[in-house]
């Protein structure tokens, strides 16, 4: 595949590096001298100019291109070289910073095929690396919606049920099960929850401290602290104990 990469500043180019190890054809656009510079002692092709004008992208390739990575640290020529890769058949990723997260999600995700947010991925790995263990997120897939990786615990109020009588949140769901270190797979209900088996769910935030103590085994108060939220009643009517044992 045929890729446009705007910016060869950290972000866009690791993302260069990672996609020509794939044996895809990048071309890179930068105004920088010395970072132009860099990017091509590398390696890669660089065209001189803005990201945002159109004459420059097209001399970077952008009507044969099959994708638009907008990786700059300005909104503004990011935002512009999606759209003009939308109006040249592109798929579009346009690259936001924190301060602008919740409104570019809301502004602009309907304009543009996907919206990233490098600084909350790196965020991610250190916090996986600083929680360690039993809880790993993945990714964050909207504003309100993360993908994490759970590994069940002996204290975990689920422990020894089968898939069939797990029940989450209405806002969670399963995506895959890996019994103990087995490779990850779809789920079938007759399966078991062990102490060291893990289950990938899609949670909403709201419902994150919830996942986490029936999953886990976490008190309230330290799953309301790690997700972020606020403590939710079926997990903690569930930790109080059910009068028959099951996960309602």
């Amino acid at each position: 595949m045929r890729f446009v990469i705007i910016g060869a500043g950290r972000v866009g180019l690791r993302t260069a590096r990672v996609l020509r190890d794939e044996d895809h054809d990048v071309t890179m656009v930068e105004r920088d001298e010395p970072t132009r510079r860099r990017a091509r002692e590398q390696g890669f092709t660089v065209v001189d100019g803005d990201g945002s004008r159109e004459d420059v992208l097209e001399e970077a390739g952008i009507a044969e291109a099959d994708a638009l990575g907008a990786l700059t640290g300005d909104l503004n020529v990011n935002f512009t070289a999606c759209m003009i890769g939308n109006h040249h058949g592109c798929r579009t990723v346009m690259r936001i910073d924190e301060a602008y997260r919740e409104g570019i999600y809301r502004k602009y995700a309907d304009q543009v095929d996907e919206v990233i947010y490098p600084e909350r991925l790196g965020a991610i790995g250190a916090k996986n690396a600083l929680l360690g263990g039993t809880i790993r997120a993945i990714a964050d897939v909207a504003p309100n919606l993360q993908v994490v990786e759970l590994t069940i615990t002996a204290d975990a109020p689920v422990n020894g049920y089968t898939i069939s009588e797990l029940h989450l949140p209405a806002d969670a769901t399963v995506l895959a099960f890996g019994k103990g270190e087995d490779p990850l797979e779809i789920p079938t209900e007759d399966l078991s929850l062990e102490d060291g088996d893990r289950l990938v769910v899609l949670a909403d935030f709201d419902v994150l401290s919830e996942v986490r103590q029936l999953l886990v085994g976490e008190t309230a108060e330290r799953a309301a602290a790690n997700a972020g939220t606020g403590t939710s009643s079926a997990a903690t009517e569930l930790l109080e104990g059910d009068s028959d044992g099951g996960a309602n």
